[in-house]
Formats: structure tokens, C-alpha cells, sequence
């Protein structure tokens, strides 16, 4: 209102007021609603300038005259939250009486009232006959999850006693880890932005599977539970506008408004309310703020001049902190500071004053605005509820800067909570801080109980199995395995038949689910688009340009295809709900998401990471893969690092095939794997844009494919001369065979060439096999499969990849004699495959110096052939080394 000029005519506004009142009077606010629109699109059509507003005032959505009773037993309820509130806070400080684990009491201190409503009201358990719903549970919020757990006997105090205190197998996650309590948690949420991220795109990939028949998923929601804090993670905000494009109206947000983030205000200077309220309004959702609690409505209601509202929204939240941190006599000075707010509460004592509670701490106001939510059609529903962080820690923390980081409260602090709550611990007691549970046949436990057996079961929650489907045999893809014959493919058109292949499967076809952001064409998958379609909710509302064309872009509304626009979160988010679909609806899919594989685990490896966690079951395809393997693009493009970042994730398999029978084979036992077998790991696989041709499979070489190591070819047997064995993955391997011929040609030395489609993998067993060797210092030591496939052969071993050297020297420790790595460390240049190939010293020259260097260092050649190399190939030992900065 402050940028709106004088009142030119108070006499006319005086009546447009009235009438306005008379219509809310007499019709009802949905009326008054109407009206104003049709006034305002009648200015706008008039050329009058109205820069719209997606603010209301700060006060309730939901006033009290629409506001629904609350069912079940307030006096119950209350009693069952306040033992809640109490054990979660009791298994933080118990935990660090004698440890420094951490933990936090005031997150779930301020939202205890929004978790308790949706478990004893809205969150419905999956059952034989219904899905059950997603509840994104916000991390620091987990002692009151387990603390409710507790009650239920669901866990135990020993549990509780060990929560952070996992190493014994006993204690409790920090945070929401499905991967380590499988049956407990649904999602990992407390990596910041990523739990409202993973809610929308699961929300959509709801609607997905309902449109295609897999599932049914009418009547489901997806609730997430998030912080003001949080809100400002790019990623928590950054696709709140897809969900209100699409009307996912089965998906909720509830925003907790405790004003704090981890060390300060949110918005002391403003008001984090208003601010998300314009955000998601202008994104196309439903906003429900619940402000205030039900003890501020008769003085709303006593103000008819609007100072009271206006108090409320001229206050910033730093003061809204202050006053919670203060007492009554200071809220009466500091907030209600004029002659009418003062005379407003001249018969509120200061205890009356300090009891005005805030919305998202009144049971009436919290069930009324999830209900509404729960019933929205047509949008998103975002309710931002306002409450005070460390509610109930007194000076422990209340409203204080230092809350977030308490994990202890004195023992006067526990007593006023003890008081504040009504909880029956004995003075004698209070050191201990014990548990309390109710009696087993007690009224509160039977009402938890049967609360919970309303809505299908004691929570919602995940499935670790669900329907095996089956694995098609290698034969499926014989056109990928017998080789490409004469045509030049690359790695990215091999893995394309194998998705059409998998796509017209009778079997598991209809399952799979081919995820791009917005590369198809450079991936070659164009032809896809009319063959299966992409997914639309309302189909194809156009005629697309290319309609006249064979492979036209075709939406649909039973499309198979996820597309996400240049959005790798997102498509990555898309790829986690397809690849947890077994556990969080019962319905197994096949989710393979193809990126440019630089904007893989560089861009979202966060989410990556959480996949992990989630027990994801998928492939994950990384094209355009190489730091030399991509044309002109340059620095930003060329991906020389994302195999370090996918080893560093245990239940993550990558693979970086060279050809298309390697794919084949380990595409195929992914799926063995991940779809029959159900074991929790997916697949990462680098895919390269370079067109050569590719062999038929080599017999016998797909156990070794699978290890991540293989004969390709062996030298010439008893040939006299040098040897030496040379190593690769990826198109460097093409380089390495060549350098076979060049040492062969120009050398005399014989090389034997070892495919290695997962340096990795190979890693791995060898770190896993040093281990058992440790551990058994008596028992004869076990050879891991590096030392194996090399104990019968001679000569060096060099190695190269179109990776950072670290990638092919995980496997050093394993290697039994000298080992020579070359890698493409430094930062990506434009150029052509050969002369960035150079640049980085991975071609075939580089190579073949490498073996013949080493060869001299092993005394078996003089050095002076090693020169004679560089001078005939054109290497200049005086060049700077790529990583030179």
C-alpha cells in the first residue's frame, strides 16, 4: 500500500469500501473474489497499468468461520504429542551425556503439531488395496519421528539410547537413510533442497504411471515437510513452477515458519511468509498460510479498524524472534505499542499476552489447513505455517540465534519443559531424563493406535521387494553382439538399439523408462519420440512442426518417454522416482536416463548420492562421455572426472565400455540383477559419440567384461623380444590396440591387449580381496582378478583411459609389477579428437612411448629407443604437462 499515491477522493474510496463490504456481508468472500477480478481485467483491458500482487494480508488463509472442527480427541492428542516432544528431546540429550554425537532438538521442537496432525489424521499407510502416501520427512526433524516410533513400539529404548550410534548395529540414522534403515525411512531428505526437488518429481511421475495403466495412484499425496531455511536452496524453489504447469494436486508442501535458519534469522529484515507466498502464487499453487493461532482470533476479531492486521504485517520476523525470546510485558511494550493496540489487550494479563500462539502450533489451525490441501483440485497446495524454533526449550534455546546447534538443556530447562508440558517425571528424576511411554491397554496408546489403523498401518513407509520381473538373455540383443559388421557406430547408437530392443519386450518393455533432459537428437533417440511417445498430461494440444516428417515430436498422454527440458535435476529427480518405484509404490520400472555425461555427477551429484541412499535400481547413462572423445565443445563439456565421482558411491556400478557387446553384456546382467534378482544398486555407463566399428563378442569374454577386465587379444605366442601388456577402456582403448600395431611395426615388442570396461569394479574385489588377506594372515591368500588375468603373462603394464589418471590407478595395488598409467588430467580444450588426444598425451604414440619407457626401465630395451620413439612420433619432452596451469 505504501507505493500507492494520496488518496485523491476519500469519499469515493469510502464507498467503494462499503459496497465491497456489503458483497462480503451478503455473499460471501468468493463473491467479493469475482467481482474484483472482473474489475481489474476490465482496467487491464483498458489500458490501465496494475502490476499484479501475489500477496495477502499476514494473517490466516483460513478464517474462523470456514474453519472445520477438529476430529478425535483434542485432550488425548495433546497428551500424546506432549510425551512425543518429551522423548524427542530426551534421546538428544541422553545420547550426549557421554558422547558428542549431536543432534537437534529445535527443529522438531517447532513442528512437532505439523508431524502429529498428519500421523493421526492424513498420512496413509500403503495396504493390499492402496498405495499409501510419500511423506518427505524434513532430516533434523527425526528424534520426533523416532520419538513417535517409540510410543507405537515400533522401536526401543535401547534404539533410542543409541541414537548417531550406529557402528554396532543397534542405533538409529542422524537423518532419514533408507539405505541403512531400509523399513523405516521413505526418502533421505536432510541434504538440504533435495526432499521438495524429489516430492515434485515424484509427484509427477504419480501421475505418470496412472496415465500408463502401471499403477493406480488416484487419491495418493505427496506431503513434504521442509524449513523456511531450506526454502532458499536453489533446488527446494527451482521446480515449483513444473508443478504448478502440470496441476499436481497431489502434492503438498508444508512449509515450517520458525523464521530461523541454522544461525540467525530467515528474513529478519522481511517477512518469510509473505516472500514464499508471492513465489509459489506466481508458480501456479495454492498458498494456505496459518499464522496465527486460535488465542489471537477474538482480538482479530475485535479489530475493526484493520490496526491490529497492519501491526502484523509491519513487524519484521527479526522482531517476530525477539518477542518468542522475550515475555509478555515485552510483547505488550514492543508489538502492541500504540494507544489502540494497547487498549486492544488492557484486559490480557502479560501471561495472556505470552500465550498468543502462532499457527503452526494450534491443532485447529494446522487440521484445518491440511484438510483444505488434501481436498485442492487443480494445484499444488504450499502451506506455510508459522512457528517458533526450540518451542517449549525456554532459555535452552527458544526463539535463540543458538538454538539450532543445542543438543544439551540444563536441568532447570528440562524441569520448565517438564512443567510447560504436563509430563510425569519426578524431580528425582529429571537428570535422567527418562523415556515415558504409556501402559500398554492405556486410552493413549489404544487412541495412537487405532489413529494409525484408520489409515492402513503404523506409517507410511517403503517396500524392499516387489515383483521380480524377468531378465531377456544376451540373445535379445544379437544385433549388438555380433558387432556392427561394416558401418562405423559409436557406443551411444549401440546402447539406442539395446533400448529399442528392451522397449518392445512383451515382458518388461512397458516397464522401461527412457529419461532424457533435452538432448535427444544428439543422442540419436529422435526416432523414439514416435515410436513410444512422450509423456503429457493432456497429450499433444498442437500439431508439431514436423509433423510431415518420419520421426516427428510426438506427445502423449500414455508417452513412455520422460522429458525434462535443459533440467538435469530434474530428469535426475524423474530417474530416482522411476528407479525407487518398487519400493515406494510396489511397481517395478526400468528408469534409463541418457545426459551428457559432463552434466552428470559434476551438476547433480548430490542427488546422485542420494540415489545411493534410496536403494535406486536403474541405469544411469553418461554419453558424449571422454575428455577427447567430444569435437570442438571445450572445457565446460569434456568430462575427464565423473568415474572418480561414481566410484565414490559403494551401491553406484559403473562401466566404461569400448564397444557394443560390452554394453550388451552389461546392460543385460543389470537387469538380472537390479529387476530379477531386486538387489539394491544401479548402473552408471559412460557412452562415447565416436563412430568406428565394433567386433563380435570374443568368446568367453563376458565373465570377464562383467569384473571389469578381459583378454581382447593375445600377442604372438613364444614370439622372442619384448612384451608388454597394455590396458584401456573406453575409445582409448582403440588408441591402445593401435599402439599394439606401432610397437609391433616399429619395435619389435609384442603386446597383449586387456579390455577394461570398469577399473573400478576391478578396484573394488582387489580392496575387498586385500582386506580377506589381512584378516587371514594364516590361510593362503586369495589373488584378486587383476593379479590373475596377469600371473600368466610378461612384460610392463600400461594403461590409459580418456579419464583423469587417478581413474586406472585405483588399480595399482593390484597390478603385480610396473605399472604405467596415462590419463587426461587438466583442464578440456576445443579441438579435435586427435589433437586433443595429443594434448593429453592418450593417443597412440603417447602409448607406445609409455611401454617402450618402460620397458627401458626394466632394462629390457636401452633408453635410447625410448628418444628414438619421440623423435620418429613427434613428442616434445619439453611440452608442459596438460594439468600445467
Amino acid at each position: 500500500m505504501d507505493s500507492l499515491p494520496p488518496d485523491a477522493d476519500p469519499q469515493e474510496t469510502r464507498e467503494w469500501l462499503e459496497a465491497l463490504e456489503a458483497v462480503l456481508a451478503r455473499e460471501g468472500p468468493d463473491r467479493a473474489h469475482y467481482l474484483i477480478e472482473q474489475l481489474i481485467d476490465k482496467a487491464r483491458r483498458s489500458g490501465a497499468y496494475l502490476p499484479f500482487s501475489a500477496n495477502t494480508a499476514y494473517i490466516n488463509t483460513i478464517p474462523v468461520d470456514r474453519q472445520p472442527p477438529l476430529p478425535g480427541d483434542f485432550a488425548l492428542e495433546q497428551r500424546i504429542r506432549h510425551y512425543v516432544r518429551w522423548n524427542a528431546m530426551a534421546m538428544v540429550v541422553r545420547a550426549n551425556r557421554h558422547t558428542n554425537v549431536g543432534g537437534h532438538i529445535a527443529s522438531f521442537a517447532s513442528a512437532a503439531m505439523l508431524y502429529d496432525i498428519g500421523y493421526n489424521h492424513f498420512w496413509r499407510s500403503p495396504t493390499k488395496d492402496r498405495g499409501g502416501d510419500l511423506v518427505f520427512i524434513q532430516g533434523h526433524s527425526a528424534p520426533g519421528i523416532y520419538a513417535r516410533a517409540f510410543l507405537l513400539g515400533l522401536i526401543t529404548e535401547d534404539q533410542l539410547d543409541h541414537f548417531r550410534q550406529e557402528v554396532d548395529g543397534k542405533g538409529l540414522s542422524s537423518y532419514p537413510h533408507p539405505w541403512l534403515m531400509p523399513t523405516f525411512w521413505q526418502f533421505p531428505t536432510v541434504s538440504m533442497g533435495l526432499g521438495p526437488l524429489m516430492a515434485i518429481y515424484q509427484a509427477r511421475f504419480m501421475k505418470y504411471l496412472q496415465d500408463r495403466g502401471l499403477a493406480n495412484t488416484e487419491g495418493r499425496k505427496v506431503w513434504a515437510l521442509c524449513g523456511d531455511g531450506e526454502m532458499d536452496e536453489p533446488e527446494s524453489m527451482g521446480a515449483i513452477g513444473l508443478a504448478g504447469r502440470e496441476r499436481l494436486d497431489n502434492l503438498i508442501f508444508v512449509v515450517n515458519c520458525n523464521l530461523q535458519r541454522l544461525d540467525g534469522p530467515v528474513r529478519g529484515n522481511g517477512k518469510i511468509i509473505q516472500e514464499l507466498e508471492a513465489e509459489f502464487r506466481g508458480a501456479g499453487w495454492n498458498v494456505i498460510k496459518v499464522v496465527w493461532g486460535r488465542h489471537w482470533d477474538p482480538l482479530l476479531a475485535r479489530d475493526r479498524s484493520g490496526a491490529l492486521a497492519r501491526r502484523m504485517m509491519e513487524a519484521v520476523d527479526g522482531d517476530y524472534q525477539t518477542y518468542k525470546a522475550k515475555d509478555g510485558a515485552y510483547v505488550r511494550r514492543h508489538f502492541f505499542n500504540t494507544p489502540e493496540l494497547a487498549a486492544m489487550v488492557a484486559d490480557y494479563s502479560d501471561d495472556d499476552i505470552w500465550n498468543l500462539n502462532r499457527g503452526g502450533h494450534d491443532p485447529f489451525k494446522v487440521f484445518a489447513a491440511y484438510q483444505a490441501a488434501s481436498q485442492h483440485r487443480g494445484e499444488p497446495t504450499v502451506i506455510l505455517a508459522k512457528t517458533i524454533k526450540g518451542y517449549g526449550m525456554g532459555e535452552s534455546g527458544e526463539a535463540q540465534n543458538i538454538t539450532h546447534q543445542q543438543k544439551k538443556m540444563s536441568v532447570d530447562s528440562i524441569r520448565r519443559f517438564r512443567d510447560r508440558f504436563q509430563l510425569p517425571v519426578p524431580d528425582d528424576k529429571l537428570e535422567e531424563v527418562p523415556y515415558l511411554a504409556f501402559d500398554e491397554g492405556s486410552k493413549e496408546l489404544e487412541y495412537l493406535k487405532a489413529r494409525r489403523a484408520a489409515l492402513g498401518g503404523d506409517r507410511p513407509k517403503r517396500r524392499p521387494k516387489a515383483e521380480s520381473l524377468p531378465t531377456p538373455p544376451l540373445a535379445a540383443f544379437e544385433r549388438v553382439v555380433q558387432g556392427s559388421g561394416d558401418r562405423d557406430i559409436s557406443t551411444t547408437m549401440a546402447f539406442v538399439q539395446i533400448l529399442q530392443t528392451l522397449a518392445r519386450d512383451k515382458e518388461i518393455g512397458r516397464r522401461v523408462v527412457p529419461i532424457v533432459a533435452d538432448e535427444s537428437r544428439t543422442f540419436g533417440m529422435e526416432g523414439m519420440f514416435r515410436q513410444l511417445g512422450i509423456w503429457s498430461q493432456v497429450g499433444q494440444l498442437y500439431t508439431p512442426q514436423d509433423a510431415d516428417q518420419l520421426m516427428f515430436y510426438r506427445e502423449d498422454k500414455q508417452g513412455q518417454i520422460l522429458q525434462d527440458g535443459i533440467n538435469e535435476a530434474g530428469a535426475m529427480s524423474d530417474w530416482i522416482a522411476a528407479a525407487t518405484s518398487y519400493a515406494v509404490h510396489g511397481v517395478p520400472t526400468i528408469p534409463f536416463y541418457i545426459f551428457y555425461s559432463m552434466f552428470g555427477f559434476q551438476r547433480v551429484g548430490d542427488l546422485m548420492w542420494a540415489a545411493g541412499d534410496m536403494r535406486s535400481r536403474g541405469f544411469l547413462l553418461g554419453a558424449t562421455a571422454g575428455r577427447t572423445t567430444l569435437n570442438g565443445e571445450g572445457l565446460q563439456h569434456q568430462d575427464g572426472h565423473s568415474h572418480l565421482a561414481a566410484s565414490t558411491i559403494p551401491n553406484c556400478v559403473p562401466f566404461d565400455p569400448t564397444f557394443g557387446y560390452e554394453l550388451a553384456v552389461i546392460v543385460q546382467d543389470g537387469l538380472r540383477r537390479m529387476v530379477t534378482e531386486q538387489e539394491d544398486v544401479y548402473y552408471y555407463l559412460t557412452l562415447m559419440n565416436e563412430n568406428y566399428r565394433h567386433p563380435a563378442m570374443p568368446e568367453g569374454s563376458a565373465s570377464g567384461i562383467l569384473k571389469g577386465m578381459y583378454l581382447f587379444q593375445a600377442g604372438a605366442k613364444g614370439a622372442a623380444g619384448p612384451r608388454v601388456q597394455l590396458l584401456g577402456s573406453g575409445t582409448i582403448f582403440r588408441e591402445v590396440a593401435a599402439a599394439g600395431e606401432l610397437l609391433r611395426q616399429d619395435w619389435g615388442v609384442e603386446s597383449d591387449l586387456w579390455s577394461c570396461p570398469s577399473f573400478t569394479l576391478l578396484a573394488r574385489e582387489g580392496m575387498a580381496i586385500a582386506r580377506a588377506n589381512l584378516l587371514h594372515p594364516t590361510e593362503k591368500p586369495i589373488r584378486s582378478h587383476v593379479e590373475s588375468s596377469l600371473a600368466g603373462t610378461t612384460g610392463p603394464v600400461v594403461a590409459a583411459s580418456d579419464y583423469v589418471r587417478a581413474f586406472p590407478e585405483q588399480i595399482r595395488g593390484y597390478v603385480p609389477r610396473r605399472y604405467v598409467v596415462l590419463g587426461t588430467d587438466g583442464f578440456g580444450r576445443s579441438d579435435t579428437r586427435e589433437n586433443l588426444r595429443r594434448f593429453f598425451e592418450v593417443d597412440r604414440f603417447h602409448v607406445a612411448v609409455a611401454a617402450l619407457w618402460a620397458l627401458a626401465e626394466d632394462k629390457t630395451i636401452p633408453a635410447s629407443r625410448v628418444a628414438e620413439a619421440m623423435a620418429k612420433y613427434g613428442i616434445d619432452g619439453a611440452k608442459p604437462a596438460p594439468w600445467t596451469v
